[in-house]
């Protein structure tokens, strides 16, 4: 499901969640209009970038995931 939307100079782009879940918090360092700094989400993804928490509803939908490993292999990386 979509839970948002990232702009960036030419585009627009959905952002997809992969599980069932609620949103519990939101990254306010990433937030252009609380003055946060939006392109932490390319700096630092795993890091200070990320946008939101979520409560996952079904834990074992994870299982259905790739590992950071796996998709590093996925995308040739």
């Amino acid at each position: 499901e979509v839970f948002g939307t990232v702009e960036a100079v030419k585009t627009t782009s959905d952002l997809l969640m992969p599980v069932k879940g609620k949103v519990v918090e939101f990254n306010a360092a990433i937030d252009d209009a609380r003055g946060g700094n939006p392109a932490l989400i390319n700096e630092d993804p795993n890091g200070d970038g990320w946008i939101v928490k979520i409560e996952v509803s079904n834990p074992s939908d994870l299982d259905a995931l790739m590992t950071a490993a796996e998709y590093q292999k996925h995308i040739g990386k």
